[in-house]
């Protein structure tokens, strides 16, 4: 997004605040962004998703609007459940970080699995699979499909100051990989 990334820091009362440009902060109970590049930003993806964050309290809802691509969904895969993997099929992911190492990975699939990964420096788990609150729903005939999930205030990495959003699908050669 060049000049005007936004880059979203979360509080601990999960006040959203979006800083633009490094320069205004403008405190708001809300943020979109699109995940409508491709993972190395030179080009504009087909069908972008969108998560929306909405502060609920101090809890964080956390609202996906995607395109449904009917790939394979995850084997044995239970709706409302931690799908360990989930990362490997359909997913909208969402990424919390601090200046710390610290980062929090949501990810979203739109059968209805989810998968939560509290991490301290790159791909080092320290905890995985904790419980959420997330439904899904596909619309087959418009192709779409929508996901809300709250988080836990107490899942979040302490000062929290970057968030990165991707969406993830196909399968093998034909894998994507987008980003906001």
């Amino acid at each position: 997004m060049g000049t005007k990334q936004l880059i979203f820091v979360c509080v601990f009362t999960l006040t959203l605040v979006i800083v633009v440009n490094s320069a205004s902060i403008n405190e708001m109970n809300f943020a979109e962004f699109t995940v409508g590049l491709s993972w190395d930003g030179k080009k504009n993806v087909t069908n972008p998703a969108k998560i929306t964050l909405t502060s609920r309290g101090a809890d964080l809802q956390l609202s996906i609007f995607a395109h449904y691509y009917d790939d394979p969904p995850p084997p044995n895969g239970v709706y409302g459940e931690a799908y360990f993997g989930l990362w490997d099929y359909e997913v909208v992911e969402a990424f919390f970080l601090n200046d710390n190492d610290d980062y929090l990975e949501l990810e979203f699939g739109p059968h209805g699995q989810h998968l939560m990964l509290m991490l301290h420096g790159e791909r080092n788990a320290i905890k995985h699979s904790l419980p959420l609150d997330y439904n899904s729903f596909i619309d087959k005939e418009a192709k779409t499909w929508t996901g809300v999930a709250y988080i836990p205030e107490s899942y979040f990495p302490p000062s929290c100051t970057k968030f990165n959003g991707y969406a993830i699908h196909g399968t093998d050669e034909n894998r994507e990989y987008e980003a906001v």
